[in-house]
């Protein structure tokens, strides 16, 4: 009986510190610089709120959606506990609408898909929560093109980005939110970031922030 509450507790501690490293990921100069600039806007009441990591952060919203209110509150290299941690800036800004994308940067980590999960349950909790009349549209993340080797820690992970996506359409029905599947809008016919969304094989070019506000405007 003491070796079994040994393991059980060596098991947790593990599982502790592990959770712990991934806690503390999102913390770096870029992260902190964004937040702290988004940390001191006034608050735009009613404001679309464009929520992610690099993919959201690198695009120009009020200039795609000229006639709305936009707020880019995207930030490069961001994951699921970033995020998680930045909700009250966000939310003081009641959003009319909130499109978040998030999660390719937890894949490249080898953050286990559960906990991204897990993570993603408690930002749409909060937001249903803290931000009652926001309507909020989940985005399932876009595929990568293997073909490109820029960002090799997010490639050949299409396994990961699927099992996601399925989690979270079901996540979506559960909490009655709205799924965008980006995954299909984005992909060729083998399944990869289309080339002509793409130079990178992960960030989108012009062209693919332009299909985006197809895909978004489909749904409306």
């Amino acid at each position: 009986m003491k070796f079994c509450t040994l393991t059980i507790l060596l098991v947790l501690s593990g599982s502790v510190a592990a959770q712990q490293q991934y806690d503390s990921s999102f913390h770096f100069y870029y992260y902190d610089q964004k937040l702290s600039f988004f940390e001191q806007m006034p608050v735009k009441k009613g404001c679309v709120v464009w929520l992610g990591d690099s993919i959201t952060d690198s695009g120009e919203w009020n200039e795609l959606f000229p006639d709305q209110c936009n707020l880019n509150r995207g930030i490069s290299a961001d994951n699921t506990f970033g995020l998680l941690h930045r909700l009250p800036e966000v939310v003081r800004h009641q959003p009319s609408r909130l499109y978040l994308l998030i999660g390719i940067n937890d894949v490249a980590r080898n953050i286990p898909v559960e906990v991204t999960l897990r993570n993603y349950r408690r930002i749409v909790e909060t937001l249903r929560r803290d931000c009652a009349a926001t309507r909020i549209y989940i985005q399932g993340l876009m595929p990568t093109n293997n073909a490109f080797t820029q960002f090799p820690n997010h490639q050949n992970k299409r396994g990961q980005v699927q099992a996601i996506n399925k989690e979270l359409e079901a996540l979506c029905r559960e909490l009655q939110v709205h799924y965008i599947d980006l995954f299909s809008a984005f992909a060729d016919v083998e399944g990869n970031l289309d080339a002509r969304y793409t130079n990178d094989g992960l960030h989108l070019t012009g062209a693919g922030y332009a299909r985006w506000k197809e895909v978004v405007l489909g749904i409306e």
